[in-house]
């Protein structure tokens, strides 16, 4: 049996130690978020006739600020500190919060009447002579909210505004605020 030289064993031990070392400095692969949407939600029949029971109506964007107006999904801590929105680290949605609440708005809405975006509303009212209302909606709380460690729920918090357009310019028909929760 032959013997290995002692300084080519010395190398091969210092190597594999190096390798060893460097494996352990690897970094981990990052994790990439999971993505959320609404879902596919509900199918509605098609109505038999193609007319729209209901006046078409203009939908302006969503207005939000702050975390509202990205992808972070967000939460508040309601028995530590409820004042602080904090964004959940792997977890986002698939647009920001206004554009997936917009996106199923128009699909409910479109189901019993035209839906057009507020710049197609006006044009089409200088065409046709008739103004359709414009439907704004601010967003102010789309949240996981935690009341203690094991107990929460969503919250949706929104002002929503219809305004008539006129020759003389805009008039607020109606004015509400609502406060949406799912546990």
């Amino acid at each position: 049996m032959k013997r290995f030289p002692s300084r080519l064993f010395f190398w091969l031990a210092l190597l594999a130690s190096m390798l060893a070392l460097a494996g352990c400095a690897l970094p981990e692969k990052p994790v990439r978020p999971a993505l959320f949407d609404f879902g596919p939600g509900a199918l509605a029949p098609q109505p038999a006739t193609r007319l729209a029971p209901l006046p078409p109506l203009a939908l302006g964007e969503i207005e939000a600020s702050g975390l509202l107006d990205t992808t972070a999904v967000v939460y508040r801590l309601g028995y530590a500190d409820e004042n602080q929105l904090r964004p959940y680290a792997q977890a986002r949605w698939t647009m920001s919060a206004p554009q997936l609440l917009r996106q199923r708005l128009r699909a409910v809405l479109g189901q019993r009447r035209a839906v057009l975006n507020a710049e197609e509303g006006a044009s089409q009212s200088r065409r046709e002579g008739d103004l359709p209302r414009t439907l704004r909606i601010e967003l102010e709380e789309f949240s996981h909210y935690f009341d203690g460690p094991t107990q929460s729920r969503g919250v949706i918090r929104l002002r929503a505004t219809l305004v008539d357009i006129g020759p003389g310019g805009e008039r607020r028909s109606e004015e509400h605020t609502s406060e949406l929760q799912s546990h």
